[in-house]
């Protein structure tokens, strides 16, 4: 008989042809047996051997041989031992976490949205400088990337309304302006209360930006609301109605939005003075240059007629409050009729030097200043729907004509003015306002009426100046620095105010505005 022949044990062989109890021929990185039956080896896949040692004997042995249950579908193998367990060769990645605001079956939605604003949207924030289109586009989405919710909730919000603008019966982008705009003023008003520091500084002043155009765009889409007035319904007859109802509302957000912007740049402006994205969005705003003369040398002057004469009526109404009182009180009346004396004469004042100045270059979007700049007593003077306050605020809205093309502000002017003039024939000013008002009310009138022959800029002698010889003009009288220098005085002086994050959130000024700029107020 043949001696037998000798032969080496395997000792080292791979944990599956252990398993299997044959010989395995130890080749690295796969041993031919595996290579054989086409599966994987933990010579080249250590992670296998957890799977191999989890597979217990009784599970496999004995167990009736049936394809369908123990055919893997997902390995190569053309055939599979009843008493093994096959490992695939090809594992699916775990699936990644999606968008926290959209559900997974919108993401071709926030797609759009996002294609939408790098495309179009981020160009129609620009008139002046260039160089600040590549900030919105590029700059901007990037910041939000970073980690700022808010930020890319308000980008796709303003998107998804200007999308809305190209197709407003789509439900899809209405719902979704709506519910991106929410998330971002929540996600906002929470960092808000957490506090404004170095990290966050620029993102919340873009995010504040964002939801004044917000703000402002949403206003395109209101129906016409003095329609509604020729609707009553028999049952609406010989009801007592207010004033307000189904009549013209004032877009008070516009004044709230923007002068939010104000806010955050004053309460922020030591990180945002050393920001580049955020100096070159404010400096290519048109510098205010206000000329606070009045009379019939300036163009707007005629809206201070007869000024004296109602500032002396509301405080001969304030004094006959208090007839009656003690000397006391009646010395207390007295100062509390000169600081209402003073801030009256003061916001209207004020509000027609940037009428006068947007006036000479409405091509600049020097006409958006105006919400951002006047003061907290104008806005109390139109929330009393004082007649001088709503002439004010027609002669505004006709400003508006000039950036007629820009989506978010198409159609604007004509809308706003016809919807102050008509405030003018309610029963709440009387039935001589109208009459009494309409030569402060008729070039608004005539500008709101007017239609452009082409996308040029409104003839000098219907505007009443030439836009690109008022601009050389106040090029040449510019002083040069003085808008960083009036920026960083009212940031000291906010300084020195208690601002609680709700007045952020409230869109509200802090304090009395007093610089100079897009973004604020400098009174004589």
């Amino acid at each position: 008989m043949p001696p037998r022949r000798s032969h080496k044990k395997s000792r080292a062989g791979c944990r599956r042809c252990k398993s299997r109890k044959i010989k395995c021929d130890e080749v690295h990185p796969r041993c031919s047996n595996c290579v054989k039956h086409a599966v994987a080896c933990d010579f080249e896949h250590p992670e296998v051997i957890a799977e191999i040692q989890s597979a217990s004997p009784s599970d496999t042995v004995g167990t009736p041989f049936t394809p369908a249950s123990s055919f893997d579908f997902r390995s190569p193998r053309t055939h599979t031992s009843p008493h093994t367990t096959p490992l695939p060769l090809y594992r699916p990645p775990a699936p990644t976490a999606m968008s926290t605001t959209t559900p997974a079956a919108h993401r071709l939605l926030e797609l759009r949205l996002m294609h939408q604003y790098t495309s179009m949207t981020c160009k129609t924030f620009s008139f002046t400088a260039p160089i600040t289109e590549d900030i919105w586009k590029i700059t901007v989405p990037n910041l939000a990337f970073s980690g700022s919710q808010h930020l890319a909730d308000a980008i796709l919000a303003v998107a998804a309304l200007h999308l809305r603008s190209l197709a407003p019966n789509d439900k899809d982008l209405v719902r979704a302006s709506h519910a991106y705009m929410a998330a971002s003023i929540a996600e906002y008003s929470a960092s808000l209360a957490r506090g404004i520091n170095s990290s966050n500084a620029e993102s919340l002043f873009l995010t504040s930006a964002l939801i004044a155009f917000q703000s402002t765009a949403t206003r395109v889409f209101m129906k016409d609301e003095l329609s509604l007035s020729t609707r009553a319904t028999a049952d609406d007859r010989g009801k007592d109605r207010s004033p307000a109802a189904g009549c013209y509302t004032i877009p008070f957000t516009w004044f709230h939005s923007f002068q939010g912007v104000k806010a955050i740049t004053a309460a922020s402006w030591q990180w945002l003075r050393v920001s580049p994205v955020v100096t070159q969005v404010i400096n290519s705003q048109a510098v205010l240059q206000l000329d606070f003369s009045s009379g019939p040398e300036t163009f707007f002057g005629h809206l201070l007629d007869g000024l004296e004469d109602e500032i002396a009526s509301i405080s001969l109404s304030s004094a006959g409050q208090s007839l009656g009182a003690t000397n006391g009180t009646s010395s207390a009346s007295t100062a509390s009729d000169t600081e209402v004396h003073r801030s009256t004469r003061q916001a209207y004042q004020h509000a027609v030097a940037v009428l006068n100045w947007a006036h000479k270059i409405p091509h600049k979007g020097a006409p958006l200043s105006f919400p951002a700049t006047v003061s907290r007593r104008y806005i109390e003077l139109l929330e009393e729907r004082r007649p001088r306050a709503l002439a004010i605020l027609a002669c505004f809205f006709a400003l508006l004509k000039s950036m007629d093309s820009v989506w978010w502000l198409q159609g604007m002017a004509r809308r706003e003015v016809l919807g102050v003039v008509s405030m003018f024939n309610s029963d709440s000013l009387g039935p001589e306002a109208y009459r009494k008002w309409w030569p402060h009310l008729e070039w608004a009138m005539r500008i709101a009426l007017y239609e452009h022959p082409n996308d040029g800029p409104i003839p000098p002698e219907i505007w009443g100046s030439d836009w690109y010889a008022e601009e050389q003009a106040l090029a040449e009288g510019l002083e040069q620095g003085s808008y960083f220098r009036h920026i960083e005085l009212l940031s000291q002086m906010v300084s020195a105010v208690s601002i609680t994050p709700s007045s952020y959130c409230q869109f509200g000024t802090p304090s009395e505005p007093l610089h100079i700029g897009s973004w604020a107020v400098l009174y004589p």
